[in-house]
């Protein structure tokens, strides 16, 4: 963890994720924080809470496609439109996301943005990983590098273990925020974590 930043846990499937993704920065820049970027699998985690997708859940799930699309022109993200396939498996993007902490942290934010906005505005299925691989070569990454980590056995681990250890720190959803061990679920905390950042608690 990179020293007073700002953790974001995320799954590339997450609609609330994509839309926490474009606000995290900026949020954290006023505080003069960092982001720390933690990709995680949804999939995992509802095997450990009982949970599953909030599109399946009857009566929940078509109020969710609304309140999506509402979200996001209530936070001012543009282009907006629920993918085709969804939710989808998001073990390749999140890997490169892994890869690229280590390898070309500086690029890191852009092939965020590039392989969230590819899905959720542009319908691009990342869960392929030659797809995932190809957008973020998009955004500055190393095409044959990613694409080669995808299917690294050391990156697997790595993607296994940091579901692991946010499991441990409680994480149980997408967008997940950490502020010097504080804990907030979801886009519409971020006025706290706002506030947090701002005062150091209540």
């Amino acid at each position: 963890m990179m020293s007073g930043s700002v953790e974001f846990y995320f799954d590339f499937s997450s609609p609330y994720g994509y839309l926490g993704s474009e606000k995290i920065e900026a949020l954290a820049a006023k505080h003069r924080r960092a982001v720390d970027w933690h990709p995680i699998l949804l999939g995992v985690v509802f095997r450990e809470t009982g949970a599953i997708p909030l599109t399946q859940v009857p009566i929940k799930g078509d109020y969710s496609r609304r309140d999506f699309a509402r979200s996001a022109r209530f936070h001012g993200v543009e282009g907006f439109r629920m993918p085709s396939r969804f939710p989808i498996a998001t073990q390749a993007p999140a890997r490169i996301v892994l890869w690229m902490k280590t390898h070309d942290p500086g690029r890191l934010p852009a092939v965020v943005h590039g392989l969230y906005r590819a899905f959720f505005t542009e319908d691009v299925d990342i869960s392929r990983p030659d797809v995932a691989a190809t957008v973020a070569a998009r955004h500055g990454a190393d095409e044959t590098a990613v694409r080669a980590a995808i299917d690294d056995p050391a990156v697997k681990e790595s993607l296994k273990g940091e579901n692991e250890r946010a499991l441990r720190r409680g994480v149980f959803g997408s967008p997940f925020t950490i502020v010097d061990d504080e804990p907030f679920w979801g886009i519409d905390r971020f006025d706290q974590v706002d506030r947090w950042l701002a005062t150091g608690g209540w």
